[in-house]
């Protein structure tokens, strides 16, 4: 599937929401470093980025002192997790991806790393080389920049020979998210101690296996679905955590705020249809910026209501440059959205008009424009559909199951 034609509709019905991607991941690698099994349920089909964190982490494993080749596909958690993992197994192992993935970030890592005894190969981006072993001590870094990094040292110091601190010099951005490195890590029996200005991170532990080790829901991607429920409904989501320490748990509340009428009822949350909101919105995207998509899409469809998403600008550097290709594609379906430096402002429409738009090979802008799509007078096309792989490879399958009608054109 690379384009899809989607024909206005409306959702209702009872869905199961997929695995958290985030929960994913970290369980996937706490369970490995413990020796355990395969900690994802058997049976539906895994997302690319979590099957190259399954791949990659078992051939860090089995290379000894290395050399190996990790293969992150487009995955920024799959990368940014594993590096100081083979730093701290003292592998030498070269990092290679695909898409966006060679240009994102690492300078983080590779102004840390050195003075902790690892030396760091590459011309800018990926491949990356890394080679020698961690040693402890204190790490400082910006929390501004992707909890993702933090992360990766939560994972790895606990395997060095001595005790570690994390200080961050900058407040952290996705904060939840480090958070939740922290629960999984202490379900496998490795604690990390929070400080006022991170964590202490005692070396020389191992990781216990969890059998039976439960992973959430997802937050992140129920969002697509809370706004589809917010534009018709009611469409029901199975299955979630209402007392998750996702960060985008937040999405309940802000469909809440754009007039979405939400309840539980016997572990199901139910969102449909309810009163546009009296005034406009104002939207801080620091701690939730896998949100904005959809709720740029949400935003597109309140009649006479302006929306700002501020704090956003880390979506640049995602798998597309996410402010612009929202603005841009939802502008091309018929919506007024202005791009702004740190984010995007939106002025509500009652309908979209359709039309032809680009999903820039980035998984949640075909997801949301999939969902703006449902208020449009005439059909929309949307490219890159398969993208969709990278996180939700069941997207449209749930989506038509809901009574949407998205149609596979083919290449």
């Amino acid at each position: 599937m690379s384009r899809v034609r989607i024909l206005p509709s409306a959702l209702s019905g009872t869905l199961d929401v997929p695995l958290s991607k985030s929960a994913a991941h970290r369980a996937v690698i706490c369970s490995a470093l413990a020796g355990g099994g395969d900690v994802l349920p058997p049976g539906g089909p895994l997302s690319d980025d979590l099957l190259a964190t399954r791949d990659s982490v078992a051939r860090l494993l089995a290379a000894g002192g290395g050399p190996v080749t990790l293969d992150c596909r487009e995955s920024g958690s799959t990368l940014r997790f594993l590096i100081p993992l083979a730093c701290a197994l003292g592998v030498k192992a070269t990092f290679t991806g695909h898409g966006r993935l060679p240009e994102r970030p690492l300078g983080v890592y590779l102004a840390c790393l050195p003075r902790h005894g690892v030396r760091c190969e590459t011309r800018g981006g990926l491949p990356l080389t890394v080679s020698g072993t961690l040693r402890p001590g204190v790490f400082s870094l910006p929390g501004d920049v992707s909890s993702q990094f933090v992360t990766g040292l939560l994972l790895a110091l606990p395997l060095l020979d001595g005790d570690s601190e994390i200080v961050l010099t900058s407040p952290l951005q996705s904060a939840a998210y480090a958070d939740m490195t922290v629960r999984t890590m202490g379900a496998f029996g490795v604690p990390a101690g929070r400080t006022a200005t991170g964590w202490t991170v005692a070396g020389n532990r191992s990781y216990r296996p969890r059998p039976g080790f439960p992973v959430e829901r997802d937050w992140s991607q129920a969002a697509f679905f809370l706004a589809a429920g917010m534009l018709g409904g009611p469409v029901r989501l199975r299955g979630l955590n209402p007392a998750s320490c996702q960060g985008d748990r937040a999405a309940e509340t802000l469909f809440r705020r754009f007039g979405a009428k939400t309840a539980w009822k016997d572990g199901i949350l139910t969102a449909e249809a309810g009163r546009l909101p009296d005034s406009d919105r104002a939207i801080d995207a620091s701690q939730i910026p896998d949100l904005v998509p959809a709720l740029a899409a949400a935003a597109a469809l309140l009649p006479g209501r302006r929306t700002v998403i501020a704090h956003a600008e880390r979506l640049r550097l995602k798998e597309s440059d996410r402010l612009s290709a929202m603005a841009d594609g939802l502008n091309r379906l018929g919506a007024r959205v202005r791009e702004r430096p740190d984010g995007l402002e939106i002025a509500g429409v009652e309908r979209l008009r359709g039309g032809e738009a680009e999903g820039r090979g980035d998984h949640r802008v075909v997801m949301a424009l999939a969902v703006a799509a449902l208020k449009a007078d005439g059909e929309t096309v949307l490219t890159d559909a398969q993208s969709v792989r990278k996180s939700y490879p069941g997207f449209f399958r749930d989506y038509n199951r809901l009574g949407g009608k998205a149609y596979d054109m083919g290449e």
